[in-house]
Formats: C-alpha cells, sequence, structure tokens
C-alpha cells in the first residue's frame, strides 16, 4: 500500500518520517517547502511536485497542513484523481464544519475521508507517540489505525466524520485554560518570592499536577520559548472552540478569558514563539 503525505511542517514532518521508517512500501511527500521535501526523500522518500503527484500514486493519502482554507485548498487539488480505491485522512486542525465539509466532496468520489488530528507536540511526534483522534466511517477507520500508530501510540474513533476535530478542539481548550491557571498562580508565586521551579516542585505534592507545568516548567524557568506549538496554532484553536460553542449555545467564560489572553499575545508579536510564552502576557497585565 502506497503512502502520500502532504505538509511537512513543524509536525507533519517527523510524523512522516515515522511512516518512511515503519512502512514497507513507498511513501510520495510534497510541501510547498521545496527543502523539507529534500529533507524527507533523503530519508527514503519519493519527492512529488504537488499534491496532485501525491493522490495520484498513492492509495492513502495523508494532509497535514495549518488551516481549514489549507486543507479545502489540497482536497479540491485532487479531487480530480480520487476515486473508490483511495483513503484521504486529513490530520490538521481545523473547524469541524469545515472538514465535513471536505468529507462529503471527498466521499463523492467514492474515497473514503477520516478526519485525524492529533495532540501532544513536537518531540512526541519524532518518538512517535502522538495522540491521534479520529473521525470517519468505522470500517475505514480500522483499515487505516495501523498507518496512524506508525506515529501514535494512542489512537481512538470518536465517531463519524468531524468528530475527531471536536474532540481535539476540547482537548487544547482544555490545555490552554490549565495553562492560562499555570500563568497566573505562577506569577502570583513569583510576586511573593517563589520561582517557577520550587512552584512547579510544590504543586507536585498535591491535585494541582499537570502535564503542562510539568513539560514546562523549565523552558519558563529560561524564558525559552523556542516553538514545540505556537502560540498562533493554539491562538487558531481557541478561536475554533468558541465559534464551536457559539453554534452549540454553549456558554465557555473560562475559554473567552482565554481568548483574550491569546489575543493580547498575537497583538504582542509572540505568534510564532511557543506557547508557553503566553506567561508574559499575564506578566505585564497590570
Amino acid at each position: 500500500m502506497k503512502i502520500g503525505f502532504i505538509g511537512l511542517g513543524i509536525m507533519g514532518e517527523s510524523m512522516c518520517e515515522n511512516i518512511i521508517k515503519k512502512h514497507d512500501d513507498q511513501v510520495f511527500v510534497f510541501d510547498f517547502v521545496e527543502e523539507k521535501v529534500k529533507q524527507l526523500a533523503a530519508k527514503g522518500a519519493a519527492a512529488c511536485k504537488n499534491s496532485t503527484e501525491v493522490a495520484k500514486q498513492s492509495q492513502v493519502i495523508i494532509s497535514m497542513v495549518p488551516k481549514s482554507e489549507h486543507s479545502k485548498s489540497v482536497y479540491t487539488e485532487i479531487l480530480p484523481v480520487l476515486n473508490e480505491s483511495k483513503t484521504c485522512i486529513d490530520m490538521s486542525t481545523i473547524d469541524p464544519a469545515v472538514s465535513v465539509e471536505i468529507s462529503k466532496m471527498v466521499k463523492a468520489t467514492g474515497a473514503q475521508f477520516l478526519d485525524a488530528p492529533v495532540v501532544k507536540s513536537k518531540p512526541a511526534a519524532i518518538a512517535g507517540k502522538l495522540g491521534i483522534y479520529v473521525g470517519g466511517d468505522e470500517e475505514a477507520y480500522e483499515q487505516i489505525k495501523p498507518i496512524l500508530s506508525y506515529m501514535g501510540e494512542n489512537v481512538i474513533r470518536m465517531g463519524g466524520n468531524g468528530k475527531g476535530l471536536v474532540m481535539k478542539i476540547c482537548h487544547n481548550a482544555l490545555v490552554a485554560q490549565i495553562q492560562n491557571g499555570v500563568n497566573e498562580t505562577s506569577v502570583l508565586a513569583a510576586a511573593n518570592g517563589i520561582d517557577i521551579m520550587t512552584f512547579a516542585q510544590a504543586i507536585s505534592y498535591g491535585g494541582g499536577q499537570n502535564f503542562y507545568l510539568d513539560s514546562k516548567k523549565e523552558v519558563i524557568s529560561k524564558e525559552d520559548y523556542t516553538t514545540a506549538f505556537s502560540v498562533e496554532n493554539m491562538s487558531k484553536d481557541v478561536n475554533i472552540c468558541m465559534e464551536l460553542a457559539k453554534e452549540c449555545q454553549v456558554s465557555m467564560p473560562g475559554a473567552a478569558n482565554v481568548k483574550r489572553v491569546y489575543d493580547t499575545a498575537m497583538e504582542a508579536g509572540y505568534g510564532k514563539e511557543d506557547f508557553c510564552a503566553t506567561v508574559k502576557v499575564v506578566r505585564e497585565q497590570k
């Protein structure tokens, strides 16, 4: 079974590399950044000039692109070469409603379509230990689960098309609220002479222990905002959450406060930095 991979960014690059290492057939790749394509070709992939070339030669087509408009563009482009022999997996984090729209477009060709967004960041992508939430037909899910397992160790089907994305948005909205709780309480602790490392150790003794603080305490201490997952990407997800909540008539005041923090971070020019850089927003507020 030949696999195609479209989108070789921070996460996609490592996800695709795991497929190349573990899969026993050809892997075709494309990204608009030519250097990324060359890097993966050097590791065994077959370089392609565009998304259509990838889709023509692959039975399973995986995409990992930044935004809803990019996913829609990819599948609109490759639509003429899709048929019942192909399965499409969009692993991008996009608006669930847009993904459902794409699924209908793709399925009309006879091809299968699943949304399969990922959780955790770059180190987990490198290690092949991502969490993957899947939305799509159960039979199609069972067929592609071994491929997803090249990239993640925790793979779960959430329901039909779009439901993987709903879960991803809920997950990231929760992470963002946990993060903001860490931001606020750690800044309060610092104002009273308790540094972030001591704060994190003390938190670990009680019910406030959380993965975000455990994994980010050292980089926050060093003020190292090298990007594993960017402010702009989390800002996108928080905004999708607020739109989804509005559509479902669900009140989310905590998420609304997080949106305000992320909006401020974007305005301050922190968009390309790691999402833990939002602590600077809380520090700077008076």
